[in-house]
């Protein structure tokens, strides 16, 4: 199974609404994944399974979206994923050997969406 290597993707406005349809549709189309994913779409996600690269359901946690024709993570989508390990929606079901790599990815993005406290 494969933790997807962390891409330091810009961030989208804090502000923007999450909508994990229509982004996974917009991920799709620009990385010209129409028929079966590509390294790009798997890139807007933290998990795949790389026994079944080319089946579109094995990319989990997806965290980005297309935004002015670029790939940006979009903090509600960050914090969706960070729920859904801590086992909202049911949770997910990952092997065991890659949780620790999966949260250490959902730490790196946790990061940039949350400010660091002002200095006080």
């Amino acid at each position: 199974m494969t933790v997807v290597r962390f891409q330091d993707l810009p961030l989208a406005d804090r502000d923007r609404k999450w909508d994990g349809t229509a982004a996974e549709k917009h991920v799709r189309q620009w990385a010209d994944a129409e028929d079966e994913p590509d390294a790009a779409y798997r890139n807007a996600h933290v998990w795949y399974d790389g026994d079944n690269p080319e089946n579109f359901g094995s990319c989990k946690l997806l965290i980005a979206d297309v935004i002015d024709g670029r790939l940006e993570a979009v903090p509600r989508a960050v914090m969706a994923a960070g729920n859904i390990m801590q086992g909202a929606r049911g949770g997910i079901d990952l092997p065991q050997g890659d949780i620790e790599g999966v949260k250490k990815h959902l730490a790196r993005c946790y990061s940039k969406v949350t400010p660091p406290p002002p200095d006080g």
